[in-house]
């Protein structure tokens, strides 16, 4: 079964291709808009520990709850970083569990003057040696949010150093399957080149969701092929809502066994219309989903 959600993010898209959420308005307004979309879980934004029981109250009022989280885990190649963004990521799986969620989707960070932003989706600045470093490091990472009760997933992402299929693989490959699950970003992968439908297959067990995103393969190509920045790539019309672009979203969910829950956050990273009018385009979306 699908369980449905949606990640609001187009409220904080702005006009340069990056992502900023404090441009974003007040939560209620946004409620109001997801509540008349049809959605009934939205993407969680952790509140901090005094402001929970509020978020969940505020959220309830439009019939919506929290759902999976996402979380960071920028990697450094200093011993003493490292362990505290392992402890912020405890920290951060204990109050997901506070608030019900049991999936976290988390990525290798990113930032706006890194390598893979100013070249992205090409796996640029490739270094064997920092991916095996890297690996172990997500490995104690979802080590440390499993013994918080929540399912860890690995969510490959264009401008991180977990961007590529290879990348994706080696580190699904030399972790425990049980500490660091598969969430994969379909229009992220699909970015970079990725065999997504494969990957969804090879590692279908141990994925408990996926982000879907739709995209226009003309882009990809152009970006990919020119060594575009990702902003660059994003504003000359990368996303789109979803059915409206070229992804096969009937072949994606064929790829995954039909016997198992999976969450399935839907997200237009940059929107082609306001973004109340697009969370309105996924609401129709979702709905064909179960149609």
């Amino acid at each position: 079964m699908l369980k449905l959600a949606l990640n609001p993010i187009q409220w904080y898209a702005t006009p340069d291709g990056w992502i900023d959420p404090s441009v974003a308005p007040p939560l209620e307004e946004r409620l109001a808009v997801i509540a008349r979309s049809g959605f009934t879980t939205i993407q969680t934004e952790l509140p901090g520990t005094d402001a929970e029981a509020g978020y969940v109250a505020r959220l309830a009022q439009y019939g919506i709850v929290p759902g999976p989280g996402y979380f960071a885990a920028s990697w450094s190649p200093s011993a003493n970083e490292q362990e505290a963004r392992i402890e912020a990521a405890r920290i951060s799986a204990t109050a997901h569990a506070r608030l019900g969620v049991d999936t976290v989707f988390i990525s290798s960070g990113m930032s706006k003057d890194s390598a893979r932003v100013r070249e992205a989706a090409v796996g640029a600045q490739f270094d064997a040696d920092r991916l095996a470093a890297l690996t172990p490091f997500l490995g104690k990472v979802g080590e440390a949010m499993r013994s918080e009760g929540v399912k860890t997933a690995l969510h490959p992402h264009v401008g991180t150093w977990v961007e590529t299929e290879a990348e994706t693989r080696f580190v699904l490959d030399n972790t425990d399957p049980d500490a660091l699950w598969f969430g994969p970003d379909i229009g992220h992968l699909a970015w970079a080149g990725a065999n997504y439908l494969q990957l969804l297959k090879d590692y279908s067990a141990r994925i408990p969701g996926i982000h879907v995103k739709d995209f226009r393969t003309g882009v990809v190509a152009e970006g990919r092929a020119q060594r575009l920045d990702y902003q660059a790539t994003i504003q000359r019309g990368l996303w789109q809502e979803p059915g409206q672009g070229d992804c096969d979203f009937s072949a994606v969910f064929g790829a995954l066994p039909q016997d198992q829950d999976r969450w399935v956050v839907i997200e237009v990273d940059y929107p082609t219309m306001t973004p109340a009018e697009s969370v309105g385009r996924c609401g129709i979306w979702a709905k064909s989903l179960n149609a």
